[in-house]
């Protein structure tokens, strides 16, 4: 049948592999009135699932996963901060599979999905996401305490947007402690590698060696390169990862205007230009809303 995937917008996909359904974080529900299309189904709707792969533990990740759980009896794969949410949530320990990097976790045969260590988007840079080809500079350095001082004033500056978000915003808070440390996470799949990736930053040490077939990038918000935000755009961010990993296919992710005042449609020509400099002969392919796009087709 072939590996397809469908994009719930943000930088959530339900990833088929023959029979195995995997969620790939599990954000559908959405504020009423976001700019982005609205997916035609919600998280409690969803009544077949294998596996919920979750890249962090912040809100537009994390939420809706305890209830796939608990319709089709997935099991979560995510950091310990993540499962501490989801057995607060209700989840059952067994249903829960906490990892950290390094491990390598069997999902049905000739199916496999190995995970490593990666980092957050510099979120607490900047109060709303900027047009993919506007250069940021400078930021660097700051303490950890100046960094978590800014991210406290971006979440200020969310609950300001209207009701309908503040209203969002509180029935979707699972009372995370940060993001629980960000994972990458690379699946082995008959067809080729499929990397996923559901914010913007990486370690360059760790995705200079994992060489996937197909590559889904994060394109939201300012890069962070091991451990500073990135001194261009995003559409710079997006093409160097892309150089490192050299996979024949990119995809995007946390790239559509999700959450009205903070999130933008992202323009994605000026990532399509940057990429071509940095990796030529890699397709840029942008699937629509669950529209089951064949990953592997042409390769």
């Amino acid at each position: 049948m072939g590996a397809t995937l469908d994009w719930y917008g943000c930088a959530t996909y339900r990833l088929t592999v023959d029979d195995t359904v995997i969620f790939l974080d599990a954000y559908i529900d959405r504020v009423p009135g976001a700019a982005g299309p609205q997916p035609p189904v919600v998280a409690d709707d969803i009544d077949r699932c294998d596996w919920i792969v979750v890249g962090h533990s912040h809100f537009d990740h994390l939420w809706g996963a305890e209830r796939i759980a608990a319709n089709t009896g997935a099991t979560i794969i995510g950091s310990h901060e993540t499962v501490r949410v989801m057995e607060s949530a209700g989840v059952p320990m067994r249903q829960l599979m906490p990892v950290a990097g390094g491990e390598r976790v069997a999902l049905a045969d000739g199916l496999s999905v190995s995970i490593y260590p990666s980092l957050h988007s510099c979120v607490w840079s900047h109060k709303g996401m900027h047009p993919a080809d506007e250069v940021c500079l400078g930021d660097l350095w700051l303490t950890h305490q100046e960094r978590q001082a800014r991210f406290a004033g971006l979440f200020d500056h969310i609950g300001s947007l209207g009701e309908a978000t503040r209203e969002h915003l509180r029935v979707s808070d699972q009372k995370p402690r940060g993001d629980g440390h960000s994972l990458v996470f690379l699946f082995d799949t008959p067809e080729g590698s499929l990397l996923y990736q559901d914010t913007s930053g990486h370690w360059s040490g760790i995705v200079r060696d994992l060489r996937p077939d197909v590559a889904i990038i994060a394109a939201a918000g300012r890069g962070n390169v091991d451990g500073e935000p990135i001194q261009g755009s995003l559409a710079q961010f997006v093409a160097r990862q892309a150089s490192l990993l050299r996979p024949q296919r990119v995809i995007l992710s946390h790239h559509d205007d999700w959450l009205p005042g903070f999130s933008i449609d992202t323009d994605t020509a000026p990532i399509r230009e940057e990429l071509s400099r940095w990796l030529p002969r890699c397709e840029l392919a942008e699937p629509g809303y669950l529209d089951g796009y064949p990953v592997f087709a042409g390769l």
